[in-house]
């Protein structure tokens, strides 16, 4: 299905987009009732979710920022380095790695993976790459059926639209849109109930996951001294592109390295916290190999398509900065100026989709997509440097979009011509020089301030007042701020500003009241249990994620597991191997009438595992893949049931990093809770593509 621009022609007028019309859009956006409540709901819910998920950190959040941003430096500067050290580890690990310089080179490459397979059918899970390169119009050219498998992507590829969010592609649209859209598209009875529309969509992309021929993911980070991928989802569902079909085809920007393990566990504490208010996600897959000779499932070809697009370039700029970016999204959350006008207004002259909207966007499209065409997007923010606090890898953004508006890399400082910023009407063009002039000046100044103040004293202060939206787009929807009557150092010598105390510093400890994340999930437990009990901290942390912990002897693991399956009417489960599972567990389960199978089978509603390891500060268990070890066994059923050894519980995920099974591993997810999304207004909706429910038996 090919993707197109909203209906809505205030939003997109086709290919004779001007500066003019961005304002229009603009002000289009913020007439309309319905987005500004979609994106006032998304905003208040992710900042406090990741207030929330910080404070409960031990470690202080500009350290953590500092830490992040000195890793993804070094990664930049040293971009061509960690690149063959991963490209060299990645081809050791059995992928297929192809370099594509442009778009052009990443869509013919995808072409060519599917000519050859002979596919009819591809199911992607989000990617803002893929939306970059524009690779669904190039598969449906070519007669291929492309299927967006993320509900929110699903949601809007269904209108025909694109994601207006990079991490929730839904936000403008409400629950009773989505209702109206299923029943149109999939022709359900008319809904607004958020758990239904999202059980249509399990049962709808179910077929699509069994029956697709290749599976197209993105990649969060790519791993250079391992040569591994990591993928992180809540949903399940790039667990199923990444694992059902024979061929799993990776799109990752060049500029997603780590350095190592030390710099992945950094990024995995950064990312979830900022993109919504997670500790962690769901599902973290590291994935280093395809399916080995003696397993059951996995992809049979795993290919890695590396994309320049312009990054190698712009890595060389004064923009280089902006590929630091880890595509969390806290900036645009963050942003008064997206939170007014949501995604769909930015646009570039022409008229071109940007998948980059916000603060990142404005900075990152046209050091990427050039500054003639994007520049514009930058006059788009006030420059009050919310973006900067909250960004996890500290990027300055204002300073980024400042070099936008004088011009990006391609400005000369040395020049003495004139630069004319891009999307700026005359009027703020001569307004901005004349400030400039008269700031630079302190006497000019001065008098500047107090005839600013004498005439804010006599005259109306509202902007409309002063007809300032028609000359200038300042005031369309805010009130031109009324002069100051004095300088603030003549209030100063005339005592009217009072010296402020200094105020304590926050600890981030949120008292008794549980703290949520953007999904709605407890993040503090009301009274914390001590820090070197593991056990209890992973049990704290399983159940505030909607898991269950289920403490037991080895002698009751049996007993447990017989007496769930009984009461749940269970007649067949899949299961890992003996080996992998306690001595005696899957003869007790035979003796008792049950059948066991060792496969994928989508109509077995249990499937049973054991766990590698077990992460307390996240309550999450780490699962390898292994020749009896099915990783559809962790996923396809809608009832997950892990058996994990106290003595494998670790403090943190840094700890279980270091582990040789997950050196040795093809693939290793790190699960934490039943799948979930929050991707229809923002409500906490249980049991997606993964299962729906997750007991963990840890076994004394």
């Amino acid at each position: 299905m090919r993707k197109k621009k909203p209906e809505n022609a205030e939003f997109a007028e086709k290919n004779n987009m001007t500066t003019h019309n961005f304002r229009q859009q603009i002000r289009t956006a913020i007439a309309d009732e319905k987005l500004q409540a979609a994106l006032d709901k998304n905003a208040a819910q992710r900042l406090v979710a990741r207030e929330n998920a910080f404070a409960s950190f031990p470690e202080d959040i500009h350290t953590l920022k500092a830490k992040s941003h000195a890793v993804r430096a070094d990664v930049i500067a040293n971009l061509d380095q960690y690149l063959a050290q991963f490209i060299a580890h990645v081809k050791d690990n059995g992928f297929i790695v192809h370099w594509a310089a442009n778009a052009a080179e990443a869509r013919k490459i995808v072409l060519a993976i599917a000519t050859e397979k002979k596919a009819k059918l591809i199911s992607k899970s989000k990617t803002m790459m893929s939306e970059e390169i524009e690779l669904n119009p190039a598969l449906e050219a070519a007669g291929i059926e492309v299927v967006e498998t993320d509900l929110g992507e699903y949601i809007v590829q269904l209108r025909e639209e694109h994601p207006s969010h990079i991490i929730t592609p839904a936000v403008h649209l409400r629950k009773e849109d989505v209702g109206e859209t299923f029943h149109e598209k999939l022709g359900i009875p008319l809904t607004n109930d958020i758990q239904t529309l999202t059980n249509t969509a399990r049962a709808k992309l179910r077929q699509f996951f069994l029956e697709t021929d290749i599976g197209i993911s993105g990649v969060n980070f790519g791993v250079a001294d391992a040569g591994m991928l990591c993928i992180v989802t809540n949903e399940g569902n790039a667990r199923m592109v990444t694992t059902l079909p024979k061929t799993h085809i990776a799109l990752m920007g060049i500029e997603r390295l780590v350095p190592d393990a030390d710099g992945l566990a950094l990024m995995l504490t950064m990312l979830p916290r900022s993109a919504t208010g997670q500790k962690t996600t769901v599902y973290t897959q590291l994935i280093s190999k395809p399916k080995q000779s003696d397993e059951i499932d996995g992809a049979d070809e795993r290919h890695l398509i590396l994309i320049d697009n312009g990054r190698s370039q712009l890595s060389h700029t004064k923009l280089a900065e902006t590929l630091y970016c880890i595509r969390c999204g806290a900036c645009i959350n963050s942003c008064p100026v997206f939170r007014e006008i949501g995604g769909y207004a930015y646009t570039s002259k022409s008229g071109a989709y940007t998948p980059y909207p916000g603060p990142i966007g404005s900075a990152l499209s046209p050091g990427l997509f050039g500054q003639a065409d994007f520049g514009h997007l930058a006059q788009a923010s006030t420059l009050c440097g919310a973006c900067k606090e909250a960004c996890p890898m500290d990027i300055d953004l204002p300073t980024m979009l400042l070099r936008v508006r004088s011009g990006g890399q391609e400005v000369d400082t040395r020049s003495q011509e004139k630069h004319v910023p891009e999307g700026m009407s005359a009027p703020v063009t001569w307004g901005l020089r004349w400030f400039s002039w008269a700031t630079s000046r302190p006497q000019i100044f001065s008098w500047a301030q107090k005839m600013a103040g004498m005439f804010g004293n006599i005259a109306a202060p509202r902007s409309k007042w002063l007809q300032l939206p028609e000359i200038t787009g300042w005031g369309y929807s805010k009130d031109f701020p009324k002069p100051a009557a004095e300088s603030f150092s003549e209030m100063w010598r005339r005592g009217k500003v009072a010296q402020g105390s200094k105020g304590e510093e926050m600890k981030g400890q949120g008292g008794k009241g549980a703290r949520r994340d953007a999904f709605g999930v407890q993040l503090e437990i009301e009274e914390p249990v001590a820090a070197e009990d593991l056990v209890a901290r992973f049990e704290q942390e399983l159940r505030a994620l909607n898991g269950v912990c289920v403490p037991c002897l080895e002698s009751e693991v049996k007993e447990w597991i017989l007496a769930f399956l009984k009461e749940r009417n269970v007649a067949e489960i899949l299961s890992w191997g003996k080996d992998d599972l306690p001595n005696g567990v899957l003869e007790e389960i035979q003796n008792a009438g049950i059948g066991i199978h060792f496969g994928t089978n989508p109509e077995i509603q249990v499937g049973l595992t054991g766990a590698l390891a077990g992460v307390a500060e996240t309550g999450s268990i780490a699962v390898t893949s292994g020749p009896e070890r099915p990783l559809s066994t962790s996923l396809l059923p809608e009832i997950h049931i892990a058996i994990l050894h106290q003595k494998d519980i670790y403090e943190n995920l840094r700890q279980v990093l270091d582990l040789a099974e997950i050196q040795k591993a093809g693939t290793t997810t790190f699960i934490s809770g039943p799948s979930r999304t929050a991707d229809i207004e923002m409500t906490l909706t249980i049991g997606v593509h993964g299962p729906g429910e997750l007991y963990v038996l840890v076994v004394r």
